[in-house]
């Protein structure tokens, strides 16, 4: 999965986080790696949807930002959609 929405959402669904530790934080749990260019288009999308929003902080260089209600409502249901293809992948390879 390499879906910069969901590999955001499902980073800040474990604590706030600015730019950077996200990037690490996707890196670690997904082996993926998202370019500045590509973080940063996607938080700035989030933000417009409502799905993200910033986060108070003393250092003016790095934002952090939290996942908003509707952001843990839309990861819920997109990771929910992806649990049926998973077991049916996971079955399917058991079996050949």
């Amino acid at each position: 999965m390499s879906d910069p929405t969901l590999l955001i959402l499902a980073s800040l669904a474990g604590g706030d986080k600015h730019g950077y530790a996200m990037l690490e934080d996707i890196d670690c749990f997904a082996g993926v790696h998202l370019g500045p260019g590509t973080l940063y288009g996607a938080i700035t999308r989030l933000e417009q949807r409502g799905l993200i929003c910033p986060v108070k902080s003393v250092d003016r260089r790095r934002q952090p930002y939290t996942l908003s209600a509707n952001g843990r409502r839309y990861l819920r249901e997109e990771l929910s959609k992806l649990n049926p293809v998973v077991k049916t992948g996971l079955k399917r390879l058991s079996h050949s």
